[in-house]
């Protein structure tokens, strides 16, 4: 078993707010890097073909439905980082699985996560994005603007073509000059923290290799959700705001309690991710 380092926890905190990013940081040994990544694709070669494609689960709110995916928005290395930028009260708002496989065309714009998560232009709320695979430039690796996070939000069009892999294409409405992205490089077992505001972006794998990464959307529990109904777990600390439905993770695949759960919890946030859109579906 590899041993985990600290060193590279080390000003984490300030690495983060200063560039809006810090990587990489190691929260996975191999074995436990086998062991999540072997959950993954035991589900997608044998899932009992639940209500919805499994890439629905896979890409919105997976930690309902997956055990593999609860026990690794909970990881004590991964919330360890999380609570170094956020505090110690914590809740899960979503985890998604990235997954581009060996040539594939698949890619993401440049967008700011936030925009329409309907919670206006928070600071209290962190990006986990853990590399179950080997990321390179090679296999289309994200690539952060530093410094971009202190933007407010900035205007997005959608652009909803067929190898984008948001829900509608979307992409800033700014010009980005290349020169001026990092590319976000990680061994399997390491992680990348991004802020909601950070301007980021994707390309196509060009590599023979899958390239595979988890993201773990963290809050703080005073984040405001405007009004609307949303749900989390909560993963360290308490909640003393109330502001979001506290919800249980999976302890199994596929429950059928967890199947419920998953479509409630989608259907509350298609609101905000429909919203100014004029012909909206929801296609993770």
């Amino acid at each position: 078993m590899t041993m985990m380092s600290a060193a590279p926890n080390n000003g984490l905190a300030e690495r983060y707010w200063r560039d809006g990013f810090a990587f990489p940081i190691p929260v996975l040994t191999a074995d436990e890097v086998s062991h999540f990544r072997g959950a993954l694709e035991d589900a997608e070669a044998h899932h009992p073909k639940p209500r919805k494609p499994l890439n629905d689960y896979l890409r919105a709110n997976a930690h309902y439905v997956l055990k593999f995916a609860e026990d690794l928005s909970r990881h004590p290395r991964i919330v360890d980082a999380v609570s170094k930028v956020l505090g110690p009260d914590l809740i899960c708002w979503g985890v998604e699985v990235f997954a581009k496989e060996p040539r594939s065309p698949r890619y993401v714009g440049w967008h700011q996560d936030i925009t329409y998560w309907g919670m206006g232009h928070t600071d209290h709320e962190v990006t986990a994005w853990i590399a179950l695979s080997e990321v390179t430039e090679a296999n289309g690796c994200m690539r952060y603007v530093a410094g971009s996070h202190r933007n407010m939000i900035v205007d997005h069009v959608d652009r909803p073509v067929d190898n984008a892999m948001l829900s509608r294409g979307q992409e800033i409405a700014v010009d980005i000059d290349e020169k001026d992205a990092t590319p976000v490089i990680l061994e399997p077992g390491e992680m990348a923290l991004h802020h909601g505001r950070m301007f980021h972006a994707s390309g196509r794998n060009r590599s023979d290799v899958r390239r595979i990464g988890v993201a773990i959307r963290y809050l703080r529990p005073d984040v405001d959700p405007e009004g609307r109904l949303e749900f989390a777990t909560l993963v360290r600390g308490s909640d003393h705001f109330g502001n979001f439905r506290l919800a249980a993770g999976a302890t199994e695949d596929f429950s059928e309690h967890g199947l419920d759960l998953h479509d409630r919890v989608t259907e509350a946030q298609e609101v905000a991710l429909a919203a100014g859109a004029e012909d909206f579906t929801y296609t993770r």
